[in-house]
């Protein structure tokens, strides 16, 4: 018998002979390289080789479309009037964050009513997860003024001055034609530049700004001119990236949907299997008539979409919902004589056949949530003061001692006057608080102004070095209350 020979084999022979057998079979790994390559589509805005992807989307003037346009042109111009109305002689939002003073349906609020505006704020983020929860992204898709300007303004106008040559990469488009377009572009965002200010510094200033020299407001026309930059490179190049890359809202969606918030959906039950080819013959369209599905994969639905994205994938961060594919997709199945609503607004247990939640715990939490949130707010806007009066930190020596042995101190208060018109607000001392002199204050509407009073005490008026003074506030009016103040000063008996 034989002695069997000994198998000699180098390691990196034997890794590779086992890396061979473990891929056999296998698809063929894909191509290295510095960076590794994606295996399908990562962002709907970005090709395979990762330049960017310019959408110039058709349009699907259906049902949908023809609404959305209604509501966009009502909120272009509610939007542009917003700042020229009046309620109370103020505009309905007013945020000047240089005067700290913000306007909100003709109630003026000011820093010091922090709780307010916190209320505020909460119940609005509240209501649109209460809103999102029930209807999903409906704010994207018909309210959002980045897409109702860019799909009602900026991309009529591309169309216009592009003609055949929109959506057509290989089409070429008169030089005038272009410089024409951006152009118009420049004046429009010019316009929604002056509109978004308006809210931020008033109409008054912004038309004094206008008609204005540059030179006289170098700081707002640089603003002005920032803005309009801003406004440009947004709708004119950054575009649906906006809402895929940068707002958190299609993020947040995830959590705030649940799968029985109405959705733009597309139902695999009708559409799956895609039947594109045509049958020959009628035997075939028979046999073909038996598992008919109503998809024929004419991609019309991504041709449309804002965002690029193919709906048919199911839900995704970068849909808005505008309805676009409702609407191409609704025309292809009218003219091949099937139900509409292949893609429709349903949630997803309803497209999956699945049984809805009779409960659904988000629906009843973001209401309460809501409603004590507003009932908070309203309970204390009502209850609020004409006047706020707050004591402020005492500047330098907070007292002296005479030679008599009185003691004075200084006591600075800040009177807020919530009022529309001046008001002008006595501060006497009472229940056993003597001032030097009697104070008396005007103060702007919607302002504040500073006093500084004189309090003459005795030492042993004084408990561990402090006394609380108690103060009458009076304007005359609406305005009359008595507040009490800490002040420190020497210890009773020299005792530390």
């Amino acid at each position: 018998m034989s002695q069997a020979q000994p198998i000699s084999i180098s390691l990196p022979q034997f890794t590779h002979e086992l890396r061979a057998q473990a891929t056999a079979g296998a698809p063929p790994a894909r191509e290295e390289g510095p960076f590794a390559k994606p295996e399908g589509r990562v962002l709907s805005t970005l090709n395979p080789d990762g330049s960017r992807r310019w959408l110039q989307p058709k349009v699907s003037p259906g049902t949908h479309w023809q609404r959305r346009r209604i509501v966009a042109w009502i909120l272009i111009v509610v939007f542009a009037a917003i700042p020229w109305l009046r309620i109370n002689g103020e505009p309905p939002i007013l945020l000047d964050i240089m005067t700290r003073r913000f306007v909100i349906l003709g109630g003026i609020f000011r820093p010091t009513d922090t709780l307010l505006l916190a209320l505020l704020m909460i119940s609005l983020f509240v209501g649109i997860f209460l809103l999102t929860a029930l209807f999903g992204r409906v704010w994207c898709g018909w309210a959002c003024p980045q897409t109702v300007y860019m799909e009602f303004v900026y991309r009529p106008i591309e169309r216009f001055f592009l003609g055949k040559a929109y959506g057509n990469a290989k089409a070429s488009v008169a030089g005038w034609r272009r410089v024409a377009m951006y152009a118009v572009f420049l004046v429009v965002s010019a316009h929604l530049a002056n509109t978004f200010l308006a809210y931020f510094v008033g109409t008054d200033r912004l038309v004094e700004w206008t008609f204005g020299s540059p030179f006289q407001h170098p700081t707002a026309f640089i603003t002005f001119a920032f803005v309009t930059g801003l406004m440009m490179f947004d709708f004119c190049f950054y575009r649906e990236q906006l809402c895929t890359l940068v707002c958190p809202y299609g993020r947040f969606q995830s959590v705030l949907l649940d799968r029985d918030s109405i959705i733009v959906g597309y139902d695999k039950v009708r559409g799956e299997p895609r039947m594109k080819r045509k049958p020959k013959d009628a035997d075939e369209r028979v046999a073909l008539d038996d598992r008919r599905s109503d998809c024929v994969d004419c991609t019309l639905c991504v041709q449309t979409c804002p965002t690029g994205i193919d709906i048919r994938d199911g839900l995704q961060l970068e849909c808005i919902h505008c309805a676009q594919c409702i609407d191409a997709c609704d025309a292809v199945m009218t003219k091949l004589g099937r139900p509409t609503g292949l893609i429709r607004y349903s949630s997803q247990n309803r497209l999956e056949r699945t049984p809805r939640k009779r409960f659904r715990l988000r629906v009843i939490v973001y209401p309460t949530i809501l409603a004590l949130a507003i009932s908070a707010f309203l309970a204390i806007l009502l209850t609020r003061k004409d006047a706020m009066v707050v004591q402020l930190r005492a500047e330098g020596t907070p007292y002296t001692v005479a030679a008599d042995g009185g003691v004075t101190n200084l006591l600075r208060v800040r009177v807020d006057n919530r009022t529309s018109d001046v008001r002008t607000y006595s501060i006497v001392g009472v229940d056993g608080t003597q001032l030097r002199e009697p104070v008396t204050l005007d103060v702007q509407p919607h302002s504040n102004a500073v006093a500084t009073l004189h309090i003459l005490s005795q030492p042993s008026d004084f408990s561990n070095g402090r006394r609380s003074v108690a103060l009458r506030v009076a304007d005359g009016k609406s305005y009359d209350e008595t507040q009490s103040f800490s002040i420190i000063g020497p210890f009773a008996n020299g005792k530390k």
